[in-house]
């Protein structure tokens, strides 16, 4: 049954609902503690992305990055993207960690929207930009220090 996020458009509520379908293929033998993710692209399509967890921890990786990773290897490119929903079982929506943001900033427009929710149908939404502002971006490879 669909989570119902009251105020949020069907398009953004649909996207979000299939982070939860995501949710449930994770991975996390040690956390138990699921994400998913829902990355549409401009074409209409959704990538899905779910945590998958590793004994060794550093090789863990985020429904978000699995879901921008997934796209990239679908033959997507850098931009190409619309919206991700990312869903948790958390107290408020969940937002994505630094990492993820870092990620979202080198393959997303700075104004894609993030929309962020949880079980109990609480959500938020951002624009990449607005998650890690003064971010390190390819831009930012060009500047020259100053002799």
């Amino acid at each position: 049954m669909a989570i119902v996020f009251e105020g949020l458009s069907d398009k953004y509520q649909s996207l979000l609902n299939t982070a939860r379908e995501a949710m449930t293929r994770a991975y996390v033998p040690y956390s138990n503690f699921q994400v998913g993710a829902a990355l549409l692209d401009s074409d209409g399509r959704i990538h899905y992305g779910c945590n998958v967890e590793n004994a060794a921890y550093g090789p863990t990786n985020c429904a978000e990055r699995t879901a921008l990773h997934r796209a990239i290897a679908d033959g997507r490119r850098p931009g190409e993207f619309e919206a991700i929903a990312v869903m948790g079982d958390t107290e408020g929506p969940i937002a994505p960690c630094g990492v993820c943001r870092q990620v979202l900033v080198e393959l997303c427009s700075p104004e894609m929207p993030v929309v962020m929710g949880n079980l109990q149908g609480s959500w938020v939404i951002r624009t990449v930009s607005e998650l890690l502002p003064g971010a390190f971006t390819p831009a930012s490879l060009d500047s020259k220090p100053n002799t």
